[in-house]
């Protein structure tokens, strides 16, 4: 069974290209940011770290990464790992490993997600709460603990 699970943050907006054949296929590619489990450390050093992991999209999922994702924010995937090889201009064979994804969905509320966005784009030194670990998490506000859907989507939801 080749399934994986993954929750973290974009490291940048989506790059996304379309494919040049006549069905003209969306495709992305995004790095998640998947913090560890933090546990003791030999050396005492207990800083959070986090996994990069290289992910891709097609379709209609490429797409709906291309309009809803961006830097910062919060999602959870579901796909299946893939690996290839290639041969690069200077002869090298070059292995990559990647996440397809099959699934993918917001994990947080828009409005923590804009608080992230504003801590992630903050400059160095700036105000965003001493740098390191995780964003600030909203849940103050009155969404009653239920994630908020973007404007405008309601016509791609399968279940309005």
């Amino acid at each position: 069974m080749n399934k994986v699970i993954l929750m973290g943050r974009l490291t940048k907006d989506p790059e996304v290209r379309y494919s040049s054949n006549d069905s003209s296929l969306a495709i992305a590619r995004f790095t998640l940011a998947v913090d560890r489990r933090r546990g003791r450390q030999a050396n005492g050093d207990n800083q959070p770290t986090a996994d990069f992991i290289s992910c891709v999209s097609f379709g209609k999922t490429a797409e709906f990464a291309e309009k809803y994702f961006h830097k910062g924010i919060k999602i959870a995937i579901t796909g299946r790992i893939q690996t290839s090889n290639y041969t690069n201009k200077d002869g090298n064979k070059v292995y990559v490993t990647e996440v397809v994804v099959e699934e993918q969905e917001f994990a947080e509320s828009k409005k923590a997600s804009d608080q992230s966005s504003s801590y992630y784009n903050a400059p160095a030194g700036g105000n965003n709460n001493g740098g390191g670990g995780s964003a600030p998490q909203g849940g103050s506000g009155d969404d009653g603990g239920f994630m908020n859907i973007p404007d405008g989507i309601e016509d791609e939801l399968p279940f309005a």
